[in-house]
């Protein structure tokens, strides 16, 4: 296995460009796929989650023109897919494989989706569910509930109302949501359980409108979307930076007394992600916004303590999970279950590494207890689980003086195929 030995660091400042959004990203391909229209997108993340729906959109035989270092050009079907075959492999790209499925289901072809084991590993009972309830023709070609999934063409039913749960993943309803438009009946969607990550719901409704669809929302119970004639192209979409990336930029900036910027997002972003600037805020962390863009500093450590509910952001809460290593005393990730069906079981994950550090850590089904140590473990090799944000989080062990082995860190190309030679550039 490869692995990168990072060395202790005391001190992080400087600025950071932020890469795109992979949220932002692989949505706006798929619109511009589905739009009226061609899109110019700029600022596309490079990944490779990006990399399999580009992969995706070519198979199904969408037009796409690389324009720039991180631009496209993306010719709209206006809702219909040129070719009505197609075996497509996804990877681990939730963001690409729970869009596609309702996309193709509405679509009159027959197409296999599947991807890596662990892909196969998380749930999609619920998405494959709702659109059954509208006559969709989906296959379990291995465990039901799971991928691998075989679609074929159906009579589709839209209108009325289709029931989902929303209390699994957020990416189930998101899915639902940019599909419908291609039916042109209006539908209400019901939520029948808790609805999580409600800030990944506000970034497909605000990209939708962008693209000409717009989605009513009542509460966080029931969404209708319109009787549209389908998405039309707004011409030019500019991608904003990533802001669970800038999570531990801003950690850093916090652990290493900073000022550290990450330049991207700022206070007018439309990701939820953004709040984890305001976690930081909460203990005791010097937090300054500005259009496009957030910086951190700290005067000292150790940082407060905390017990937060953290639904609204699980991802970024993940880098909370290594800070509470510098809190002056136990604290408490809550309400974080959807880690559980992440690239990998994220809480069992981090609170094994957190545990090579010296941490004493609890685990619930739901929850995490983070109890730090005067002095970390040095030389502890941190297994990442092929999860890209396992090895950017732990990065941030360095800070407590220690030497820390990163294995498998190219593992972080799902999202930030750099971070590491970024990360080493504003630290010291």
């Amino acid at each position: 296995m490869e692995f990168l030995d990072l060395a202790p660091v005391t001190r992080a400042q400087g600025l950071v460009h932020l890469p795109g959004s992979k949220s932002i990203s692989n949505r706006t391909l798929l619109l511009a796929a589905l739009a009226q229209g061609e899109t110019d997108i700029r600022d596309l993340l490079k990944s490779d989650d990006t990399d399999r729906m580009l992969e995706a959109l070519a198979a199904l035989g969408v037009s796409v023109t690389k324009t720039g270092e991180n631009d496209y050009r993306v010719v709209g079907t206006g809702g219909s897919f040129p070719n009505k075959e197609a075996d497509l492999f996804l990877g681990n790209a939730g963001t690409a494989f729970r869009p596609l499925t309702a996309a193709l289901a509405l679509s009159g072809g027959t197409y296999k989706l599947h991807g890596v084991a662990r892909m196969h590993e998380r749930p999609i009972g619920d998405l494959v569910d709702a659109l059954r309830q509208i006559g969709a023709d989906i296959t379990y070609l291995g465990q039901e509930g799971f991928p691998p999934l075989l679609i074929k063409p159906a009579q589709i039913t839209a209108h009325g109302s289709i029931k989902i749960r929303g209390d699994v993943s957020s990416q189930f309803l998101t899915a639902l949501l940019m599909a419908l438009p291609m039916t042109g009946k209006e539908t209400r969607i019901e939520l029948v359980s808790e609805l999580i990550s409600k800030p990944y719901i506000e970034i497909t409704l605000k990209l939708m409108a962008q693209f000409g669809v717009n989605v009513q929302r009542d509460g966080w119970e029931r969404f209708t979307v319109p009787a549209a004639t389908g998405y039309v192209s707004p011409g030019t979409v500019y991608v904003e930076g990533d802001a669970s990336s800038a999570s531990y930029f801003l950690a850093a900036g916090a652990l290493g007394g900073g000022p550290l910027r990450v330049q991207g997002v700022g206070a007018n972003s439309i990701q939820g992600d953004v709040a984890f600037a305001d976690a930081l805020a909460a203990i005791g962390v010097t937090i300054t916004k500005g259009e496009n863009w957030i910086e951190a500093s700290a005067p000292s450590l150790p940082l407060k303590a905390f017990d937060r509910d953290f639904n609204h952001i699980p991802d970024a809460a993940m880098t909370l999970a290594v800070v509470a290593l510098f809190c002056d005393g136990p604290s408490r990730l809550t309400n974080i279950a959807s880690w559980r069906v992440k690239e990998t079981d994220r809480i069992a994950a981090m609170a094994a590494e957190l545990r090579k550090l010296g941490a004493i850590v609890e685990e619930g089904e739901d929850w995490l207890r983070i109890t730090p140590v005067k002095n970390l473990i040095a030389h502890a090799a941190i297994d990442t689980y092929d999860d890209h944000r396992m090895a950017m989080c732990f990065s941030l062990a360095t800070f407590g003086g220690v030497p820390v082995r990163i294995n498998d860190p190219k593992c972080t190309a799902k999202t930030f195929p750099t971070y590491f030679d970024v990360f080493a550039s504003v630290v010291k």
